[in-house]
């Protein structure tokens, strides 16, 4: 069997498996996730990555999974700015807590489905057109720049969001969560609920996201198995790290700044690909990338911690 069917179907397997123990044995229906649920859930599924880091590098060679580790951090990393966007969400449509974890399950596998469809286009007019790239490239450096230079988040109002709007003006919608349910009747005609529409959303603003994502994780690679199995189990476990950073996400307020330093250095090798080859080899290369993702992320973390306490310890003496 050819290497890559083999990744192929290790990738499935193990997906379905994780999957079966997340939803039977850690996720119980009905249940608010507690605090400590949310980090075995959040190691299990990190842990889980690595294993496959570790498979890879087996199975396909040191270079291949340093860019499969080195895509997976940028998109988890990534995956906290959706985090914040996905409680404003929850907070403006006053989802009750215990339907959050079937909410986010539903919302994420349906991000998987189009990022699967994302990516492959994606994929698609790079090996038809390699020029796309340097397109790619200007558009995450321009992003980086925009990110870098905003000093506040920008204010989302999902019920001002045009998916939202559009699925009040074709669907029709009732305010009530159906007690769980996304579908209910009344006179015998469907109502579509407000736990419907949270997925919609939540779907929709995973693929907005996807638009800066993918084409940074293709700066890093553009092979199709590191992109599909980086992308996913960074989407997959999303829903445990929400649970675990949702009272915390705030506290990160420099790794936007981070982010934005990563995706213009992956969009300025992108542009400068042949310049930078008389340089470095790909293998250099590779580990050049994961040392910046690690720097520029861990760095903005750790500062954002640093700064956070030191505005507390001042707010206190004052």
């Amino acid at each position: 069997m050819p290497h890559n069917e083999i990744v192929y179907l290790v990738f499935g397997m193990v997906l379905v498996i994780a999957l079966v123990a997340d939803l039977g044995l850690m996720s119980k229906k009905g249940k608010v996730v507690t605090m400590q649920s949310a980090i075995y859930l959040t190691l299990f599924w990190v842990l889980l990555a690595f294993a496959f880091f570790v498979f890879m590098w087996m199975e396909e060679g040191h270079k291949k999974a340093i860019e499969y580790i080195s895509a997976y951090l940028m998109e988890w990393s990534l995956s906290i700015d959706n985090i914040f966007v996905f409680i404003l969400i929850f907070n403006a449509f006053k989802i009750k807590e215990v339907f959050y974890s079937r909410v986010l399950l539903i919302g994420i596998l349906m991000a998987i489905v189009f990022r699967v469809v994302f990516i492959t286009v994606g994929v698609g007019l790079v090996e038809q057109f390699h020029w796309v790239l340097y397109i790619f490239g200007a558009f995450l450096v321009y992003t980086g720049f925009k990110m870098f230079t905003e000093h506040e988040r920008k204010e989302f109002s999902p019920k001002e969001n045009k998916i939202y709007r559009f699925l009040q003006k074709f669907l029709p919608l009732t305010s009530s969560d159906g007690n769980g349910r996304f579908i209910i009747r009344v006179n015998n005609k469907p109502q579509y609920t407000i736990l419907f529409v949270t997925v919609v959303m939540l779907a929709s603003v995973d693929l907005i996201f996807a638009l800066d994502s993918i084409p940074a994780v293709m700066g890093i690679s553009q092979d199709r198995i590191i992109i599909y199995t980086s992308n996913i189990f960074a989407i997959l476990g999303l829903r445990s790290l929400f649970f675990l950073l949702r009272g915390a996400v705030n506290k990160f307020a420099y790794l936007q700044q981070g982010i934005s330093v990563v995706l213009i250095l992956i969009g300025a090798k992108m542009i400068g690909e042949k310049w930078v080859d008389n340089f470095l080899t790909k293998n250099e290369q590779v580990f050049v990338s994961l040392l910046l993702i690690i720097v520029c992320i861990g760095g903005s973390v750790l500062y954002s911690i640093f700064y956070s306490n030191k505005q507390l310890k001042k707010n206190k003496t004052l």
